[in-house]
C-alpha cells in the first residue's frame, strides 16, 4: 500500500489572493483609509451612531450602576465582618476612608482614560502603572461608577477616538491629495504665489 507524499501548502484560494483580484473593480474609500479603534462594548458602532448604539450605551450605563451597586453590597457586608471582629471605631474608620479616596482616585483616573491616552515612558512608569491597577482594584465601585457617567454622555472613550480618527482621516487625505494630480501645476501654483 503504497502512498504518495501528503502537502498541507497553502490554503488560500484565488479570490483570497489580493493579486488576482480585478483592478478594474472601484474599491470602497474608507476602506483604502484609517480604519476607527473599536471601543469595548461597542465595536466601531461610536463611528455612525448604528448597529444599535443606544441600546449599548444604555446597557453599558445600566450594567455599571447595577456592578457598582453589587459592589457596594459586598463591601457592606465586609465593614459588617470588621464590625463583628470588633477592631476598633479607628481600624474601621480606617479602610472606610481607605476605600472612599481609591474610589475617587479611580473614577478620576478612569475618566481622564476617556478623554486622553496615558503618556508613553517617562521614569517609573512601569512602577507607576503596577500601583495605579492596585487603586483601579480597590476603588472598583469609582471605575464603575465612571463609566456610569461617561455612558450617560457617550460611549466611554468615544470623545477621544473619534479625534484621533477625524486627525488620522485627515492627514491620510492630505498624504493622498499631494501624491495626485499633475506636480507640474503644484510648481507653478507656487512660483505664482512668490511672485
Amino acid at each position: 500500500m503504497a502512498s504518495g507524499p501528503v502537502s498541507f501548502g497553502d490554503t488560500r484560494t484565488v479570490d483570497d489572493d489580493p493579486q488576482t483580484q480585478p483592478q478594474d473593480q472601484p474599491r470602497d474609500p474608507a476602506s483604502d483609509g484609517p480604519q476607527p479603534e473599536p471601543i469595548r462594548f461597542f465595536g466601531t458602532t461610536w463611528v455612525a451612531h448604528d448597529g444599535g448604539y443606544a441600546l449599548r450605551r444604555a446597557g453599558v450605563a445600566a450594567g455599571a450602576l447595577a456592578a457598582a451597586a453589587a459592589g457596594a453590597f459586598l463591601l457592606r457586608f465586609g465593614f459588617q465582618g470588621l464590625s463583628i471582629a470588633k477592631v476598633g471605631t479607628f481600624v474601621g474608620l480606617l479602610v472606610v476612608v481607605a476605600f472612599a479616596v481609591c474610589s475617587a482616585l479611580a473614577f478620576r483616573k478612569t475618566w481622564e482614560g476617556f478623554t486622553r491616552r496615558p503618556e508613553p515612558g517617562g521614569r517609573g512608569s512601569e512602577a507607576a502603572a503596577s500601583s495605579a491597577q492596585g487603586i483601579l482594584l480597590i476603588g472598583f465601585i469609582g471605575t464603575l461608577l465612571a463609566y456610569f457617567v461617561r455612558a450617560l454622555i457617550e460611549a466611554p472613550g468615544e470623545k477621544l477616538h473619534r479625534a484621533e480618527y477625524e486627525r488620522a482621516r485627515e492627514l491620510h487625505t492630505r498624504r493622498r491629495d499631494s501624491r495626485t494630480g499633475n506636480p507640474a501645476t503644484r510648481a507653478t501654483g507656487k512660483k505664482r504665489k512668490r511672485g
